[in-house]
């Protein structure tokens, strides 16, 4: 089976001992609760604390200690945000700093050094998931230009890690509505002339591509196709509402018009043409709202949103199935629900309890739908 972990982005922590507090607070009850000896994480390490942990040998040999002694392992790393996760309003700033910034580079070099050390004997590989390039605007040619120089020579450091510690880490590039790279489509039309596919590959949000709503067995066949691997599934699932015309729908959905996070919103015609909106109080606004929406809104797995709302598993279930089909080795699988203190029906409800609870219930899920496993491995 693949690594199955949950991201820790969830939890709010900018330094090491805020880190190691989350291993007591949530992770290690996470694994108690669902009933397995180790557990997968999807460790999230702000740039700040990526630094230090890259320049410290010893700070990284006490973060693996500290995961091995609670029964925890890391196989992958989210790197797309920088900073402030948790901040009272995050919206755009979660794109920054660019891929044509050096502290980007920087940070991403930073979080492989630290994933070496934190791999468990048993992986092949390491996985850090990125952002795609930047958000659209402003972007220009020569931006195209640096970000490629940039991914270049990332490449060059991985190469050598790769030789120094016998496996290889892989970037993935994550695709997200509103970005350079907004759709799978795009991301491989801008990688596969670019990047060596041995250190950079996709990261598929399956929440992403959903609200995309490109066809999902259709959009990881063409990965493939292209020369390219998913090298991590962020298994996640979009709202979807049918007729976000109608009062019931909008009311429904003004609940999840929340001021933390950024919400793209994709309404999809018969015809196959796609309306966009950036953000949800926009798509209320201004979308016409004749024709299904897709929203950007990580929702948990196992709950499905009451009516007229809906959850996009279904097209998790096909990319994770289509993928499994194509690889004899299953990509790292990451369950990232960050949205849970903002969830209308979680908001400030529950504390810890529910919390722990709510992502136990996530990863029994996904390890019963997507590996018909009755625990997680």
């Amino acid at each position: 089976m693949s690594p199955l972990s949950y991201c820790t982005n969830v939890h709010p922590a900018e330094d090491l001992p805020g880190v190691l507090a989350q291993l007591d607070r949530y992770a290690e009850p996470v694994r108690r609760l669902v009933g397995v000896d180790v557990l997968g994480l999807g460790l999230w390490l702000p740039a700040a604390l990526a630094s230090e942990l890259a320049a410290s040998p010893e700070l990284r040999a006490k973060l693996r200690a500290e995961l091995d002694a609670r029964g925890l392992e890391v196989y992958t790393l989210n790197a797309f945000p920088y900073g402030g996760f948790h901040d009272e309003v995050v919206k755009h700033s979660v794109y920054r700093p660019e891929w044509t910034d050096d502290a980007r580079l920087r940070y991403t070099v930073d979080c492989a050094v630290v994933l070496a050390d934190l791999l468990p004997d048993s992986a092949s590989y390491g996985s850090i998931s990125t952002l795609p390039l930047a958000w659209r605007t402003p972007w220009t040619d020569a931006d195209d230009t640096t970000a490629t120089a940039a991914l270049t020579e990332l490449t060059g450091v991985l190469d050598g890690m790769a030789t120094a510690h016998g496996r290889p880490i892989r970037l993935a590039v994550e695709p997200e509505p509103g970005c350079v790279l907004d759709t799978v489509a795009d991301a491989v039309g801008w990688l596969a002339p670019r990047v060596d596919p041995r250190y950079i590959g996709l990261c598929l949000d399956t929440c992403h591509l959903a609200v995309s709503f490109a066809d999902p067995a259709a959009t990881v066949a063409s990965i493939y196709e292209a020369g390219l691997s998913v090298v991590k599934v962020q298994a996640s699932a979009a709202l979807q509402v049918e007729d976000p015309g109608s009062a019931e729908a909008r009311a429904a959905l003004a609940d999840f018009a929340e001021p933390r996070y950024l919400h793209q919103v994709r309404e999809h015609s018969p015809a196959g043409v796609v309306l966009a909106a950036d953000d949800l109080p926009e798509a209320l606004a201004e979308l016409p709202g004749r024709d299904p929406w897709r929203v950007h809104f990580h929702v948990p797995l196992h709950a499905r949103p009451a009516a007229p709302l809906s959850a996009t598993t279904d097209v998790l279930r096909t990319a994770i199935d289509t993928v499994r089909s194509t690889v004899d080795e299953m990509p790292h699988v990451e369950v990232e629900t960050y949205t849970w203190s903002v969830l209308p029906e979680t908001s400030g409800n529950g504390g810890d309890t529910a919390l722990i609870r709510g992502i136990a219930a996530e990863l029994r899920w996904a390890a019963a739908n997507l590996f018909e496993l009755g625990g997680v491995g």
